[in-house]
C-alpha cells in the first residue's frame, strides 16, 4: 500500500505487495488512472486559480493599498485573505508535477503546508462575515468599537492558528488529523450561513410606513445574497461530503469525491477576488469615491 497526502487527507493508493511501501513508486494520477477525468478537473481549477487567482487578488491589494485613506471596517480582513489566496495560487505546477510525474515524498511536505493555509483561510471569511453582521444587526456596538485594534489582535490569532495548522499538517502522520479540518470546515459554514442568512432576514424589513425595501438596502441584500451562494457554492461540497466517507470505497473517495469537493472549495481563491473587483473596478474608473453612508456596513465584501 502506497501513502499520499493529497491536499487534506491521505490518500491511500493499493499497490501490488511486492512494491515496497514509502518507495513512491506510482504516481498519485496512475494510482487513480481508472478514474482521471477527476483529477484532470481538480488540476484545471488549479491552473485557473494561478491564471486569474494571482493577478485578481494582487488586483485586489492594490486596490485596498491604494484605497486605504477611504476603507471599510472589514477591509483588513479582505487584504489578509487576498494575500493567503495569493500564496496559495503560487502551487498548481508543482501539484502537477507531483501528481502526475513525481513519485518523491519530499515535494508532498511543501504541498501539506500550501493546503493547510488554504484549509484556514475560512476563518478570515468568518471573521468579515462577523464584521458585517455586527454592522448590520448591531450598529451601535458596531459604532462603538470602531477602533481597529481588535481587528489587528483577530487576525493575529488567525494567522497564528493557520501557520501552527499548516506546520502540523505539514509534518503529517498525527492520528486522525483530518479530523481538525473537517470540525473546522463545518463550524465556518455553519458560522457563516448563520451572519448571512441573518444579514439578509434584516435588510429585507423594510423601513416604518414603507412597503418596498430602500433602495440601498435592495442593493446591499443582492450583494450579500451573491456572497451568500458563493460561500455555498465553494464550501457546501465538503461539507456534505466529507461526513459520509465511510459511504465510499477508498478509490471512490480519494480518487473521485476528495478532488471534486476541494477542486470547488480551491476555487474560491479566484471568485472571491473578482467578485470584490466587479464592485470596486467601476468606482475606479468613474473616479467614484465610496458612498460614505453604507461602505462600513452595508458592503458585503
Amino acid at each position: 500500500m502506497e501513502v499520499f497526502n493529497f491536499n487534506s487527507t491521505i490518500l491511500y493508493i493499493h499497490k501490488p505487495s511486492n512494491i515496497s511501501v514509502g518507495g513512491g513508486d506510482i504516481t498519485v494520477y496512475e494510482g487513480c488512472k481508472d478514474m482521471p477525468e477527476v483529477l484532470i478537473f481538480y488540476l484545471i481549477l488549479q491552473f485557473i486559480n494561478m491564471f486569474l487567482g494571482i493577478p485578481a487578488n494582487l488586483m485586489v491589494l492594490w486596490l485596498l493599498h491604494k484605497n486605504k485613506g477611504d476603507s471599510s471596517s472589514s477591509d483588513i480582513f479582505i487584504l489578509h485573505l487576498a494575500i493567503l489566496d495569493t500564496f496559495f495560487c503560487l502551487i498548481p505546477p508543482l501539484e502537477f508535477a507531483n501528481i502526475v510525474f513525481l513519485t518523491t515524498d519530499t515535494t508532498w511536505y511543501v504541498l501539506r503546508f500550501f493546503y493547510g493555509v488554504k484549509d484556514s483561510s475560512p476563518l478570515f471569511l468568518s471573521c468579515i462575515c462577523l464584521d458585517r453582521y455586527m454592522a448590520v444587526l448591531h450598529p451601535i456596538t458596531f459604532t462603538e468599537l470602531k477602533d481597529r485594534s481588535h481587528r489587528t489582535v483577530c487576525i493575529a490569532v488567525v494567522w497564528l492558528v493557520t501557520l501552527i495548522y499548516a506546520a502540523a499538517k505539514c509534518v503529517g502522520n498525527i492520528p486522525n488529523f483530518e479530523k481538525v479540518f473537517t470540525v473546522l470546515i463545518l463550524a465556518a459554514f455553519a458560522f457563516m450561513l448563520f451572519c448571512n442568512v441573518s444579514i439578509l432576514h434584516a435588510l429585507r424589513q423594510s423601513g416604518p410606513g414603507r412597503d418596498e425595501m430602500h433602495p440601498v438596502k435592495k442593493r446591499a441584500f443582492k450583494i450579500v445574497f451573491i456572497i451568500l451562494a458563493l460561500i455555498v457554492f465553494n464550501y457546501f461540497p465538503p461539507v456534505a461530503l466529507f461526513p459520509f466517507q465511510e459511504y465510499f470505497s477508498h478509490d471512490e473517495f480519494y480518487c473521485y469525491v476528495h478532488p471534486i469537493a476541494f477542486g470547488f472549495m480551491d476555487i474560491s481563491s479566484s471568485i472571491q477576488p473578482v467578485l470584490y473587483l466587479s464592485r470596486e473596478i467601476p468606482n475606479v474608473l468613474c473616479c467614484c469615491p465610496k458612498d460614505q453612508n453604507s461602505g462600513s456596513s452595508n458592503d458585503p465584501h
